[in-house]
């Protein structure tokens, strides 16, 4: 097992220790044969200790590691994970390591500045939504979902054309991210959408102009287009926008008493946006 996914299967251990404490024995083990040990901190006298979360100060060492990016991988997870994630301190943190040369932590670091960051970090996801990685672009569009800026909107367009987006995950996040923006050039981008071959942009385009709009016209972009033209207010019948939560059914173990949960989170409007007055 890579060092990356030993670590979140090592956090996923903690979570469950906290709350089942007699579990952990059981899974120490399985983590013993998956994962490479020799890595433990100095000191360390048990592989209990691997489960030892590291504090905030050692969590901002393993993030700034200038020579490790696994151990920035691991200290920005970390700390984007805290409650105290969206202060100053660690924002920049995550803002610099957004423009890290390792694609693993610039994708972190953007989910990071997503989950926790306002309207004045949104540059730094519009300048990610056009990074060379792909999972690092879906990050950004995902992140602009739950930051509103109306700097994001022609990024966001631009990022739902095939010609400048080739990855349909980005595009389908991006059409779902433009749901938030009542103007007329949003609108005709996602009717044009309505043509992409792949069929998750076209479920994303299409609920985010039944948002804007209160109508549902289907796939149909012609059906689109006749009621746009003879409309003088398209967004009289707008609803109010929220960020797709991650939320999924339990899986088979997590049924068991020792296992965490589905990390679900509530939907909600984006950070900076004011709630829709029609028109």
């Amino acid at each position: 097992m890579g060092p990356r996914r030993c670590f979140s299967f090592s956090l996923a251990v903690r979570i469950t220790a906290r709350r089942f404490p007699y579990a952990l024995s059981i899974m120490a083990a399985g983590m013993m044969a998956a994962c490479d040990t020799t890595g433990m901190r100095r000191g360390t006298d048990s592989i209990l200790d691997l489960f030892a979360e590291p504090s905030p100060a050692e969590a901002v060492e393993l993030a700034m590691d200038k020579y490790d990016a696994d151990k920035r991988y691991r200290g920005t997870l970390i700390l984007s994970t805290q409650p105290f994630a969206g202060e100053e301190v660690y924002m920049r943190l995550f803002l610099d390591n957004a423009r890290d040369a390792d694609p693993g932590v610039r994708t972190v670091a953007t989910r990071a500045v997503g989950n926790n960051g306002g309207p004045e970090h949104a540059a730094v996801l519009i300048e990610r939504l056009t990074d060379e990685d792909r999972l690092v672009r879906i990050e950004a569009a995902r992140g602009l979902q739950r930051i509103h800026s109306t700097a994001a909107v022609d990024p966001l367009i631009a990022a739902i054309d095939p010609e400048k987006e080739p990855e349909a995950a980005v595009r389908s996040e991006a059409s779902d991210a433009l749901g938030q923006y009542a103007q007329n050039k949003v609108l005709e981008a996602l009717i044009s959408s309505l043509d992409d071959t792949n069929l998750a942009v076209n479920s994303r385009t299409l609920s985010s102009l039944k948002i804007l709009t209160g109508q549902d016209f289907g796939f149909d972009r012609r059906a689109w287009l006749d009621w746009y033209k003879v409309t003088r207010a398209p967004f009289v019948a707008r609803s109010v926008y929220t960020f797709p939560a991650f939320s999924r059914e339990k899986q088979i173990l997590e049924y068991l008493p020792f296992f965490p949960q589905p990390p679900n989170e509530a939907s909600t409007s984006p950070v900076g946006m004011e709630l829709p007055s029609g028109g």
